[in-house]
């Protein structure tokens, strides 16, 4: 299977822009025989929004907004499994969501239920379920950016048979990259980081987005200021195995008698 990101610097709010420059990031990893494609958290818009006016205007449905429907037609056309971040309207909600959208159609939404600093003013926390997906050749998952620093979500995800974790992001602290290795290996499983670049309205994005392996390999690994897609080939069957030596597995040698919150020392 061929997996991959796209890594770039959305233009904040030309959402006209930043979808020509995301096509054409698409065609090129469809160059590439990409099967699953990952990009950034809330990519089409950009992220540092300053007012309840701005969100709603960049603000769209799902699946029937525009930016969905466009790259459910190029998942269609190109046989690819796309994860795209995105500003989401749901009735008088908002949502920083990602959708997974297929060769035969959207297949779901993740709403993120962990938000970061300021997107407690504007987003509504999502509130599930994590959910794993069988996609045409692996089965995946989704979270989104600060997601990353709960480590019950890789778990849960990994619990659930996940084999791929798509991690769409607009990271700025400088922990991630290296603290999803150990999430990698301790889940055995795979991750891929699609994060984004440059400085929007002062704050500033760490690039460096990256596919890890379950043996905790970095299979790719961006600069901190290149857009590019990057593509590799990983075989999904190798998160199965849970075996850490001969005596040795992750999910047997797990002991949830322990795994307790007790009023006894």
């Amino acid at each position: 299977m061929k997996v991959g990101y796209v890594q770039f610097k959305p233009t904040f709010g030309d959402k006209e822009r930043n979808l020509k420059r995301i096509l054409k990031f698409l065609e090129e990893a469809a160059q590439k025989e990409a099967d699953l494609l990952v990009l950034p958290e809330l990519c089409n818009t950009g992220y540092f929004f300053r007012s309840r006016s701005e969100v709603e205007a960049l603000s769209e449905k799902i699946p029937e907004g525009p930016f969905t429907r466009t790259l459910l037609s190029f998942a269609a056309e190109e046989n690819m499994c796309i994860v795209a971040g995105l500003c989401e309207k749901q009735g008088e909600q908002f949502y920083n969501s990602a959708v997974l959208l297929c060769p035969d159609g959207f297949l779901a939404v993740y709403r993120k239920p962990h938000l970061f600093d300021e997107e407690k003013l504007w987003f509504t926390r999502g509130d599930g379920p994590i959910s794993v997906y069988d996609v045409h050749k692996a089965r995946i998952g989704i979270m989104i950016c600060f997601d990353w620093i709960f480590p019950e979500v890789v778990r849960i995800l990994a619990l659930k048979g996940a084999q791929v974790v798509c991690h769409p992001s607009n990271l700025v602290l400088p922990y991630c990259q290296k603290a999803l290795l150990g999430a990698a290996v301790q889940n055995r499983i795979f991750i891929i980081t699609a994060n984004r670049t440059g400085t929007e309205r002062g704050l500033k994005f760490t690039g460096m987005s990256q596919i890890l392996s379950p043996s905790m390999k970095v299979l790719a690994r961006s600069s901190k200021t290149r857009g590019e897609v990057c593509v590799v080939d990983i075989n999904p069957a190798e998160a199965d195995s849970k075996k850490i030596t001969e005596h040795n597995d992750l999910w047997a040698d797990r002991r949830t008698d322990l795994y307790q919150l007790s009023s006894t020392s």
